[in-house]
């Protein structure tokens, strides 16, 4: 083993789908959709369909013999289309008609809307963690911050429940990009020239797959569906990207709002006995950077010259695994860091608490919804804002007491009594 998705990062479900004999078999099974397709529409005899089907399968034509003819013809199609007529009497029947990317383009039609589908499943898992984090929290107070300063209160309501928002965002696109996943088995230029009955035969072949079929080609499907399907993934990537960068912003020691679980055996450093590091958030942060990196390649894969090239073949033998096995371990991480996700409460209110002019929005519109000219407000609080002790000042301050009861003023002061609709968006998001 050398690449580490072979071992380290994944789950096993999601590989299996990228493994070579798993390739194998998807290809096999297109070539005995195209015999069964051939034999419906009277183009060979309904035996050799049947045989053909039956031999292929990986337990047949295995993966040892694969690799041995495509040492000799270095032609990987060629050497499955051998392999498997070998096996067959009727073996003039495989591979009628079509071009390599016929068989090519479907079974990789196939494997990603497999490996689409495990996506799916954890982006649902995952939503459904924020949601009820999102309602669990709905209540608890922290501090917002904008460019890393404080700013004004928010919940962990509003926290989760944005991410929650976004996920799903990211459910639709991933949906739609699958939408657009499709094979074809319409020759070497698109034109079904070498095929009788090309569209029927497609249709045929499309129906047995259960894989949609491009409307137009040229000898492959065109790679802007796979380089949406690849943006997408790399937008999932960034989410990811952006909870667990968040997460490990509010378990810094200076903050110590939130940490990631921590188990008993578990260490943090090898010489350094105290640290509990965010280790699966920094997990996630690093393998996204890998993910966004294939987002070029994908794009220029498009670009192929005249009716197609090689260029994007070598790239996407990299890419596909890489993009979907890599999200895969960040969307497994990201569940498991929020199953264990740490709540400190006190902290959280002693940083709300710690900067005492974080309230001045608060009191500007206090005046100003009293008849204060709001300008005249944003003037005044900016000079108490950057006294010693803001509450006091405010308190004390002769123009503020002109509109404002000692009430309201305790009340604009007060962090856990400004927070608008907060309450309402997440039961709103979540609803």
């Amino acid at each position: 083993m050398i690449h580490p998705i072979e071992f380290r990062y994944g789950s096993a479900r999601m590989r299996r789908i990228f493994e070579r004999e798993a390739r194998l078999d998807y290809m096999l099974r297109v070539e005995a959709a195209l015999a069964h397709a051939h034999a419906t529409l009277g183009h060979i005899p309904e035996e050799a369909a049947r045989e053909i089907g039956e031999k292929a399968n990986t337990k047949v034509v295995t993966l040892a013999r694969w690799d041995e003819l495509e040492t000799q013809t270095h032609h990987d199609i060629v050497s499955l289309a051998e392999a498997l007529s070998e096996k067959c009497r009727y073996g003039g029947y495989v591979h009628l008609g079509v071009t390599s990317n016929d068989i090519n383009d479907t079974a990789t039609a196939l494997q990603l809307a497999d490996a689409v589908d495990i996506a799916l499943d954890n982006l649902g898992v995952l939503a459904e963690k924020l949601k009820k984090l999102s309602l669990e929290k709905i209540d608890l107070v922290c501090i917002g911050r904008t460019h890393g300063q404080h700013a004004i209160p928010t919940t962990y309501g509003m926290k989760c429940a944005l991410f929650y928002s976004e996920v799903k965002r990211d459910i639709t696109r991933l949906k739609a990009a699958r939408g657009n996943i499709a094979g074809k088995i319409s020759g070497a230029v698109g034109t079904f020239a070498s095929l009788e009955n090309g569209l029927k035969l497609q249709d045929l072949v499309s129906k047995y797959l259960d894989v949609p079929m491009a409307d137009i080609t040229n000898q492959v499907v065109q790679r802007d569906n796979h380089a949406e399907l690849i943006c997408t993934l790399a937008i999932i990537a960034s989410t990811l990207d952006k909870i667990a960068t968040e997460i490990r912003n509010l378990s810094r020691s200076e903050i110590a709002e939130v940490s990631e679980g921590f188990g008993e055996r578990q260490v943090g450093s090898s010489t350094m006995p105290h640290k509990k590091n965010p280790l699966n958030a920094e997990r996630v942060c690093g393998l996204a950077r890998i993910v966004y990196s294939h987002v070029y390649p994908s794009l220029l894969n498009n670009v192929l010259w005249h009716e197609r090239d090689l260029t994007n073949s070598s790239a996407e033998r990299v890419i596909f695994p890489e993009c979907f096995i890599l999200v895969d371990e960040m969307l497994i991480s990201m569940i498991s860091i929020l199953d264990g996700l740490v709540f400190y409460p006190e902290n959280i209110e002693a940083n709300l608490r710690r900067s005492k002019n974080v309230m001045a929005e608060s009191v500007m519109m206090a005046l100003a919804r009293k008849g204060m000219d709001r300008q005249v407000a944003h003037r005044l609080l900016r000079s108490l804002s950057k006294e010693g002790d803001f509450e006091k000042s405010v308190q004390a301050n002769s123009e503020v007491r002109r509109y404002l009861s000692e009430r309201e003023i305790a009340s604009a002061l007060d962090p856990t009594a400004y927070l608008g609709e907060a309450r309402r968006i997440v039961k709103k998001v979540c609803r």
